[in-house]
């Protein structure tokens, strides 16, 4: 949601928005273009995932389940459940067996006690606070002559919701790195095929960079505002 429908505005976060569109064009096309190889293992996303499990002695405890939408794979740490959309779950691809991997490393992440995974488990709750009421509450404060004390919780609650992808990028670039070196290993890809796999990783990175640099500028904008 934006604040503000100004030129001024877009001029600001106009960085953050190209960077946004590429990472989403780039993750799209690459997904696309790695879903059309398989691996020569000829293992599942789904199968993928669980033996780099296994392999950490994590596989028992971890429930692998399909899930609906594109590119909507996650791994939930509240019911410990690896969850894979259906290009995913089923696909032998070279592009699914890296999402599933990578998200098989935040399993992993989790069993160890990675510290920024629970950093970024303990802030959900204030990142969903802060998106859901950062911006009504700015908004009143505008209309109301930038009433500090409105303008002032908005910015705290806008925080929490920046801080929240901030924290995200660490723990996404370790799961892909675990994913990147455990998928050799187990031989579900070769050291050759990981190269495309790795791709598919680095550019869904990119988004969350993009969604960083996007909630950063998004800060910046209205506290300087706020300062005037």
């Amino acid at each position: 949601m934006f604040l503000f429908y100004s030129p001024a505005y877009l001029a600001f976060m106009l960085p953050g928005l190209a960077l946004a569109l590429f990472a989403s064009i780039l993750t799209k096309t690459r997904f696309a273009r790695y879903s059309r190889v398989s691996a020569r293992s000829g293992v599942s996303g789904a199968r993928a995932a669980q033996m780099l499990l296994d392999a950490k002695g994590i596989g028992h405890s971890v429930r692998i389940e399909p899930t609906r939408g594109f590119l909507s794979d996650h791994y939930d740490p509240t019911s410990r459940t690896l969850r894979l959309s259906p290009a995913v779950y089923q696909s032998p691809s070279l592009a699914a067996v890296g999402v599933a991997c990578h998200e098989a490393g935040h399993a992993i992440q989790h069993a160890e006690k990675y510290a920024p995974l629970g950093l970024r488990t303990a802030l959900v709750p204030a990142a969903q606070i802060g998106s859901n009421l950062s911006y009504p509450i700015l908004l009143v404060g505008m209309f109301m002559g930038w009433h500090p004390v409105l303008i002032n919780l908005g910015c705290i609650l806008l925080g929490a919701a920046v801080l929240f992808t901030v924290v995200t990028l660490p723990v996404e670039w370790d799961a892909s790195a675990r994913a990147k070196k455990l998928m050799v290993r187990a031989g579900i890809v070769t050291p050759a095929e990981m190269g495309g796999a790795a791709k598919v990783l680095n550019a869904a990175f990119l988004t969350y960079v993009a969604s960083a640099v996007t909630a950063i500028l998004q800060l910046l904008y209205v506290l300087s505002r706020a300062r005037r």
